[in-house]
């Protein structure tokens, strides 16, 4: 009995050799497809402005300087523009910041640092044109209060509204 088993084993192991050892059968042919892979990549942008702080004004000329963030789709081109603001009777050569008891402070907003090139709305003129690169990109915003104003005490302020358009 001992010797059926171990014949049954080596029997059982030859066996187990044999069928790992064979090769695979041969396939003779094979047909191929392929998959159609696509995507759309829309053009977007946002913007984000910030805040432009003058401190206290004495009477003399005040510069000072804020920012605009811009985030557009890689080679998507886009022009920036600033309105007249709140303030009333501005324009956007001519901005006025106001006071909560009356008055109002004449400032400027400017794309230059040499404060020559007025920051508007009209595209091809006084608006920030450029490409986006798919990364946030940061404009300077050059503020000006010219001197020799004589506004009434209090704090003076103005909101502006920054339209990207692409």
């Amino acid at each position: 009995m001992f010797l059926a088993k171990k014949n049954r084993f080596v029997y059982a192991t030859i066996t187990a050799v044999v069928l790992a050892s064979a090769t695979p059968a041969s396939y003779a042919s094979t047909s191929t497809s392929s998959l159609t892979i696509s995507a759309s990549v829309v053009a977007a942008c946002t913007v984000l402005g910030s805040a432009i702080a003058f401190g206290s004004y004495t009477q003399t000329l005040s510069n000072q300087s804020g920012s605009i963030t811009v985030l557009c789709t890689n080679g998507t081109t886009y022009n920036v523009g600033l309105d007249a603001g709140t303030g009333s009777g501005s324009t956007v050569t001519s901005r006025k910041m106001t006071a909560v008891g009356g008055g109002t402070l004449n400032y400027a907003l400017y794309r230059d640092s040499g404060y020559t090139n007025n920051w508007g709305t009209t595209i091809g003129t006084d608006t920030m044109a450029g490409t986006g690169s798919g990364l946030t990109q940061t404009l300077t915003v050059y503020g000006q209060i010219p001197a020799a104003q004589t506004p009434l005490a209090g704090a003076y302020s103005d909101t502006v509204t920054v339209t990207l358009t692409y």
